[in-house]
């Protein structure tokens, strides 16, 4: 199929690895020329040239999310390296594992710096061109935690809650003008950040990776996790000229893991 988005310019945040990769990727497969950020050069240029293989411009800009006065800055690095933005996906890493309760507020503040406030800002910079043009799409990824709370995950599910709201009314705002504001959640994919928080479960439990790993998989009733492409696939279709009725939802890509209607 035919997604009817080659040439336009995408800007993908936290793309050095992991989720954010696989939907840079996805895109530039489209013909999308894509920018990336992350806070590790060397992966960050891995990336880049994932994206380059493609045959498409790439460009990424070293940005610490947390850092989120620079939102404006890296907006007008990619308009003049690309062009105006037409697709941003607003991804983020996530916090430690923790429970809600008993954490340093300054844990709270500094998880909202890095994982609402750039979402909000770099939004905020690039969907006024959008609207100008009457096209844009807007695609925030999050986690399964605002649906069902995940244990352990009290400041991820607390935080992540509010980008969909906060995209549900987007959505509401910007519709007449052409523009979508989706999310996309994902369930156990095959990433970095999931082997991270199977690891630190595995230490808790007294359990080895395999047996938590395993563990993960029931969970699921596709028996698996899911795998990065499958994911960045999604984002891609979000980002269509197809899905252009698509906006104000949350899309999973779990396998049905997440337990709730």
């Amino acid at each position: 199929m035919d997604l009817g988005i080659a040439g336009k310019v995408a800007l993908v945040t936290a793309a050095s690895s992991g989720l954010g990769r696989a939907m840079a990727v996805a895109l530039a497969a489209e013909g999308v020329r894509v920018a990336v950020t992350g806070r590790d050069k060397e992966r960050l240029d891995s990336t880049v040239e994932a994206c380059r293989a493609h045959g498409v411009d790439a460009v990424g800009v070293v940005w610490d999310l947390a850092d989120h006065g620079r939102a404006g800055e890296v907006a007008a690095h990619v308009v003049d390296a690309l062009g105006p933005v037409d697709i941003l996906v607003n991804n983020t890493g996530g916090p430690p594992p923790t429970p809600a309760l008993g954490q340093d507020p300054a844990l709270w503040e500094d998880m909202y710096a890095a994982m609402v406030l750039p979402v909000i800002r770099l939004t905020d910079a690039v969907v006024g061109g959008m609207r100008e043009r009457g096209w844009g799409r807007i695609i925030t990824s999050t986690s399964g935690g605002p649906i069902t709370p995940i244990p352990n995950l009290g400041v991820s599910n607390t935080l992540r809650a509010s980008l969909h709201s906060w995209s549900k009314t987007v959505a509401n705002e910007v519709a007449a003008d052409g523009v979508t504001a989706n999310v996309i959640v994902p369930g156990r994919i095959a990433t970095p950040r999931v082997e991270s928080l199977d690891r630190a479960r595995a230490e808790r439990e007294g359990l080895s990776l395999e047996e938590t790993q395993a563990k993960g998989r029931a969970t699921v009733p596709a028996g698996r996790y899911g795998d990065p492409e499958e994911y960045g696939a999604v984002a891609a279709f979000l980002a269509s000229r197809q899905a252009a009725y698509v906006n104000g939802s949350v899309v999973r890509v779990d396998g049905g893991q997440i337990p709730s209607v």
